[in-house]
């Protein structure tokens, strides 16, 4: 059985829990391996919603082993709370929910800096969760952080919490005029989040290649999308962390060429929350969705979502940056009442015709888009149970999607709901059985 990626094609918030939640009845083990409780995924389960920040969504299936591994960063404060909330919905956790050592933990520090370094960019501010994210990952590149393996360690997590403190009370005090932390504080509550915490650490990263040596297969769920990775996305409007297929890799401990198939999501349309470029958003007064009828909500802020109309140039490069072998497309069900459908094909700026995004953010900015304007179908394809049942205009507009991003269609979704999803290509299968389009 081989290892799969799913990644989001955008800037997160495409539906990717759904589809992982799909995939997880045919994976042994679900890996998380890169951002923070920044991220969620909601999954709908009959009667029963989920919104998942930090724990694999796969959690929902009782066969699957589940892992938090090194290149996530652990709010230990908000694992323990999703950890309680889903055991009181019955959901086992114990034998099934594993955390890397070598994971890094956020701490109150990192929240209160989160905000103050927010405040202080003005109008260079990109909008973020304040959830403490990007200062945990900057301490980990400054190597000042507090990984899991130190934090379960009594002896070990006082001495270096207390030469840490040391820094950061000087930045907040010097740099902010924010009151200084207090180490016992800190060090009673922690202390009590390490202790539950223990029993759920083991070496995540072994474990996971050597389930990958056995011929289980292994799903690795990616968080937030292609466009807020810190390398290759929409900088400086981005993520802290390396959200693209490559970053799961990393994050998780395992080399490329253990994975079989990548596995992209993307809505029928665009959205992003937060600061930065959106050349197809819609910002007229009667914007062509309802937020509400949409579920155009952030899953972990609940901050209202912008809107826009799907966009085949940040596709292209979304498919070639993760090297995608195909595409869930979600969200299909929300264009249904529209008469026409627009996609975006390329950009205008200073006059001329550009078919790649511009590498400063200062010139995305100004970018115009470039639309195709298609047929609306104006039917419900909520109830439709296969490609053919499709009215002939939606296919006619993924069918163009798929020659546009160059990559065939595997998955499209019609409703919130596991049901209600076409599976076009099983996913779970040997490289040499792809489909292409």
């Amino acid at each position: 059985m081989p290892g799969i990626i799913v990644v989001g094609a955008q800037w997160g918030d495409e539906g990717k829990g759904k589809v992982i939640d799909i995939l997880t009845t045919q994976a042994q083990h679900v890996v998380r391996a890169q951002g923070g409780n920044n991220a969620g995924h909601t999954v709908i389960i009959g009667e029963e919603e989920y919104k998942l920040h930090l724990i694999p969504s796969g959690i929902l299936h009782s066969h699957t082993q589940c892992y938090i591994a090194a290149g996530t960063v652990v709010d230990p404060e908000v694992l323990i709370q999703e950890m309680q909330g889903l055991s009181a919905r019955g959901i086992i956790l114990k034998g099934r929910l594993w955390i890397s050592p070598a994971a890094h933990v956020i701490f109150p520090y990192h929240r209160i800096l989160d905000h103050l370094i927010e405040e202080s960019k003005g109008d260079r501010a990109i909008g973020t969760t304040g959830r403490g994210i990007g200062p945990c990952y900057a301490d980990k590149a400054q190597r000042l952080g507090i990984r899991v393996g130190e934090f379960i360690d009594k002896e070990v997590f006082t001495r270096v919490l207390k030469s840490v403190l040391q820094v950061k009370n000087y930045e907040l005090t010097h740099m902010y005029g924010a009151p200084p932390m207090d180490e016992s504080e800190i060090l009673e509550k922690y202390l009590k989040y390490a202790e539950i915490l223990a029993p759920f650490v083991c070496d995540v990263e072994d474990s996971v290649n050597e389930a990958l040596e056995k011929g289980a297969a292994v799903l690795f769920e990616g968080a937030q999308g292609t466009f807020l990775d810190i390398t290759t996305g929409t900088y400086p409007f981005v993520t802290s962390a390396n959200t693209v297929a490559g970053g799961l890799c990393v994050g998780a401990g395992v080399g490329p060429t253990r994975i079989d198939h990548t596995l992209g999501v993307i809505k029928a349309y665009t959205t992003r929350v937060g600061n930065g470029p959106l050349p197809t958003e819609v910002t007229e007064g009667d914007i062509f969705l309802d937020h509400h009828r949409a579920r155009e909500y952030g899953t972990t802020t609940g901050r209202k979502r912008r809107i826009g109309w799907f966009d085949a140039v940040l596709a292209r490069r979304a498919v070639r940056l993760n090297g995608m072998d195909s595409l869930a497309i979600t969200k299909l069900d929300i264009l249904d009442g529209l008469d026409q459908v627009k996609i975006c094909t390329g950009y205008q700026i200073h006059g001329k015709r550009i078919e790649t995004l511009p590498s400063l953010a200062e010139e995305f900015e100004k970018v115009l888009p470039i639309y195709e304007t298609h047929p609306g179908w104006n039917e419900d394809t909520t109830e439709v149970t296969s490609w053919d049942e499709l009215p002939e205009n939606a296919r006619k507009y993924l069918e163009r999607i798929e020659v546009l991003c160059k990559t065939p269609i595997s998955m499209v979704s019609v409703g919130p709901e596991r049901d209600r999803t076409l599976i076009l290509q099983q996913i779970f299968q040997p490289r040499n059985q792809r489909v292409s389009c």
